[in-house]
């Protein structure tokens, strides 16, 4: 039972760290605005050619 309770204490906080602000960025909490050029880029834009 003590095993139960860790495992779930443990998944929530690793949920909790996942939950992602759509408005800022995530290292740097820095505010996302509508001229971002990230907003642009796809998955092609980051692999090597």
């Amino acid at each position: 039972m003590k095993i139960m309770h860790m495992l779930a204490v443990l998944s929530t906080v690793l949920l909790i760290g996942c939950a992602v602000e759509e408005e800022t960025y995530p290292l740097t909490g820095a505010p996302c605005g509508p001229d971002d050029p990230v907003k642009d880029m796809s998955a092609s834009d980051c692999t090597p050619l």
